[in-house]
């Protein structure tokens, strides 16, 4: 089965003779199908690990990388997601010379960009990625031409920060973080492996506990403590959403929820389907 990226390029004309989809980029089939194309210049997107020397030698001009960060900062697999995940207010993308190393090439030009406190990173990736394409057209004359290797800047590697693959396990939220730590994840986990949250919802009527797995899909941080339960593990709803008491007497409000192996419904739909039962945080 042809990979997302495969099956766009087909779907706009492209021979299936011109798409590789090698496991790694020195596999010598590979690598001898692409020298056999006589590239004058490679360009690449969301790959994440190191080019070998011996596809890096193959293009005169070099390997353009469209990396969505401000480079040096966020180097690594995760770039989008690690800067939502730390709360940046400002993030953008970057065209630069590849390397022997991990994001750390000379930069041909940088775009910058505001990050709102909502945006999940599925939306902020394809957004600048929409941008570094435009950037790439913008800047491919100087490229060709050969000036954009002289106006290129080193990277100062100093204040380089990694911005590693992300886990599953990862995916958990805890509660004993404050709301604002969690809401930043939730955003920044979204589409994969997305955030996961255990709750024990209990019968009134017998006592009987059950635990539930919650997938947190939309969140946003209470502007003050709304928390009206009894118990500081009570989870209540308040308006549109479920609030979560956290850390430092803050709540994360949970607008959308998704049950194992159903659709996402919203905070509303949840709580109403527990018919009074309790919920408390686990």
């Amino acid at each position: 089965m042809p990979s997302p990226v495969a099956e766009y390029a087909l779907d706009r004309g492209f021979s299936s003779d011109l798409i590789f989809t090698p496991e790694k980029a020195g596999e010598d089939m590979f690598l001898s199908n692409l020298k056999a194309l006589q590239p004058e210049l490679c360009i690449t997107a969301a790959y994440g690990n190191i080019l070998p020397r011996k596809f890096l030698n193959i293009p005169p001009l070099g390997t353009v990388n469209i990396h969505p960060s401000l480079l040096p900062l966020y180097r690594g697999a995760a770039p989008v997601q690690r800067a939502l995940q730390d709360g940046v207010k400002e993030t953008g993308v970057s065209l630069a010379f590849t390397v022997r190393a991990l994001d750390a090439g000379p930069v041909i030009a940088c775009e910058r960009l505001e990050v709102d406190d909502q945006i999940k990173a599925p939306d902020l990736l394809e957004f600048l990625f929409s941008k570094g394409s435009e950037l790439l057209i913008h800047e491919l004359p100087s490229i060709l031409d050969g000036s954009a290797k002289v106006k290129a800047k080193p990277q100062d590697d100093s204040k380089a920060t990694l911005a590693p693959k992300i886990t599953p396990e990862e995916s958990w939220l805890y509660f004993d973080k404050e709301a604002l730590v969690l809401h930043n994840k939730v955003r920044a986990f979204a589409g994969w492996p997305g955030t996961r949250a255990k709750v024990v919802v209990i019968d009134n009527k017998n006592g009987h506990h059950n635990i539930l797995e919650l997938k947190i899909i939309t969140t946003r941080v209470c502007s003050h403590n709304n928390v009206q339960g009894n118990e500081v593990d009570d989870v209540t709803f308040v308006k549109d959403a479920l609030a979560f008491p956290c850390a430092g007497c803050t709540t994360l409000e949970v607008l959308e929820v998704q049950l194992p192996g159903k659709k996402v419904i919203s905070a509303a739909a949840f709580w109403n389907g527990l018919r009074g039962q309790k919920v408390k945080k686990l």
